[in-house]
């Protein structure tokens, strides 16, 4: 073979080897995103398929070290007599508002910066950047949204939901912890009538006394609370 045909050659070679080694890379890369996609789906919650509360109390906590902490607003989400649902319609009914419900939040949240979570049961809870101006507008709409009747079977299901609002901006130097804990109370206040929507979160809210690190009138309160 004369040089040109070798200068030609080379490469050709060239591109063989880097098309060779391209194949295990790639196929590493595809089992790295699916691997990343396992994680991520088994940290979210089956059913509403909303994220759970170690990444809701992750993502709140690291907005409270940006500068858009003093317009970050933290919300508790309760549904009000979910279990009669259950008791009436049955299980499968009381899925599909948990489901329902998700679907409506992710929707809500995907448009701002905002992360919504299922804590548990018929509870919920949002952590969202509001300007001052709006926010107050902007959860309204979210509860009305959320309150929408929805259709299982051909039953009619209407929902109420108790909304309680935590503003960073009232809770300085607060932990995301304190400030869900505010929420909790700015809920549960509204909830029994003690407060009317919309509510905030007092120093004092944030600061209640708990039972098994749970608020009084919340399940698992009952029980004799743990040793320190």
């Amino acid at each position: 073979m004369d040089s040109a045909l070798r200068v030609q050659a080379r490469p050709g070679k060239r591109a063989l080897l880097l098309t060779t080694l391209a194949v295990p890379l790639t196929g590493w890369t595809v089992h790295a995103l699916a691997l990343h996609r396992r994680l991520a789906d088994a940290r979210k919650d089956r059913l509403s398929g909303l994220p759970c509360r170690p990444e809701f109390t992750a993502y709140g906590e690291r907005l409270l070290r940006t500068r858009q902490r003093n317009a970050l607003h933290v919300l508790m989400l309760d549904g009000v007599d979910f279990k009669a649902v259950n008791d009436t319609y049955g299980h499968a009914a009381g899925d599909t508002v948990i489901q329902t419900m998700g679907r409506r939040l992710a929707r809500w949240s995907a448009s701002r910066t905002a992360l919504a979570a299922r804590l548990g049961g018929d509870e919920f809870a949002v952590c969202a950047v509001f300007r001052p101006s709006t926010a107050l507008a902007e959860i309204t709409e979210l509860r009305e949204q959320l309150q929408q009747p929805l259709q299982h079977e051909r039953h009619t299901l209407r929902l109420d939901v108790s909304v309680g609002i935590a503003r960073v901006a009232d809770l300085p130097g607060e932990t995301m912890s304190r400030i869900l804990r505010g929420a909790d109370t700015a809920m549960y206040k509204v909830k029994t009538g003690e407060a009317t929507f919309p509510y905030l979160a007092t120093r004092a809210d944030a600061y209640v006394e708990t039972v098994n690190g749970r608020r009084a009138g919340r399940r698992g309160t009952h029980t004799p609370a743990r040793a320190a």
